[in-house]
């Protein structure tokens, strides 16, 4: 739940004009490399959660890494085998949208250790690293419900995909279990990459939700999430974070953040999983029971969100984890039984 815990201690878990950025002078053969998605490492979401997984490995270690921004999809594949041939291990990517570069590159470099997070690549060198989304997602929907006065509440995601369905559709379950006659207002920014890089249609999307009685707008937007946050504190209403702690940008007016461990994640593979005797290939889920996912709290937010509330969310949390809630999680079978 709090944006303090970490994973359990056994968590383990460019060719063609691709320029490759050093972070470090004096970069060796076996240093990692982390490649984040589009949308870029200061998203202040999911790819700067990643970059500060790195930065945290590097200032405990003293390490050195290697990193790279997509700017094109085009570049993935290249990224990849720039790196590998280097000699680069692991290699950490970020983002659902790797698992074709990922299946053609990882079996070129069967000495190279690789981790992805979002998605699944069934390979003897892949780690693949997934999240329990909605079940984070779930508890700042119930939150979202406690909290609205109009009865209305919102969801801006970026991409439309199903992995951002995920995001929603525990949301939605949430905010429903708490209020059975909840509205929950759903939109996206769009259905191309870019769509995770475009504040201005989600500060739109976010006003046109408010607009229709919603006081509380989850964005699970990316680096567009920005505009929901920013739209939201203008009107004096409240959002939501994702990926990193966001309260900070807005405080009092970020409700919280459903944080998504992918920092700590990071963290870990660029210990472990460059030894072959410590990576754990396959597939490695993340949820409550494993802090892989929750809510944060803290200086920015902490008053807004009442002793009740707090114990309330506290027993939902135990509850879902014990099984006696179930979340439906939507990238099962493409559907939101809400």
């Amino acid at each position: 739940m709090s944006i303090n815990k970490t994973l359990r201690k056994g968590l383990a878990a460019l060719a063609g004009g691709v320029a490759v950025t050093t972070l470090m002078a004096g970069t060796a053969l076996a240093d990692p490399a982390i490649i984040y998605d589009l949308g870029g490492k200061f998203d202040k979401s999911f790819n700067e959660a990643a970059y500060n997984g790195a930065e945290a490995w590097a200032a405990e270690t003293g390490g050195n890494y290697l990193d790279f921004e997509l700017q094109n999809d085009a570049q993935r594949e290249q990224a990849l085998r720039r790196f590998a041939s280097q000699g680069a291990n692991p290699i950490v990517m970020a983002g659902f949208s790797w698992t074709a570069a990922l299946e053609a590159v990882a079996p070129e470099f069967p000495e190279t250790n690789f981790v992805v997070i979002d998605t699944v690549v069934d390979q003897p060198n892949v780690q693949s690293i997934l999240f329990d989304e909605h079940t984070g997602s779930f508890l700042v929907g119930a939150l979202a419900a406690m909290k609205s006065e109009t009865g209305t509440v919102a969801f801006v995601g970026g991409m439309d995909v199903p992995l951002i369905h995920k995001f929603y559709c525990g949301y939605a379950q949430g905010a429903k279990h708490v209020d059975e006659g909840a509205t929950v207002i759903e939109n996206y920014t769009g259905t191309t990459p870019a769509a995770w890089n475009d504040p201005v249609t989600a500060g739109e999307l976010t006003q046109a939700a408010i607009d229709n009685d919603a006081d509380v707008i989850f964005a699970a937007a990316g680096g567009s999430g920005i505009g929901v946050l920013q739209t939201a504190a203008d009107a004096g209403v409240y959002s939501i974070g994702v990926d990193s702690n966001q309260n900070y940008l807005h405080p009092g007016s970020v409700l919280t953040s459903m944080v998504k461990r992918v920092d700590t994640a990071v963290q870990t593979a660029f210990n472990e999983a460059g030894d072959d005797a410590t990576f754990q290939p396959g597939l490695l889920m993340l949820g409550l029971a494993e802090d892989g996912v929750g809510f944060a709290v803290d200086e920015n937010n902490e008053s807004e969100i009442s002793a009740e509330q707090m114990a309330e969310l506290e027993a939902l949390e135990e509850q879902i984890i014990a099984g006696e809630i179930e979340v439906h999680d939507y990238t099962t079978d493409g559907s939101c039984p809400v």
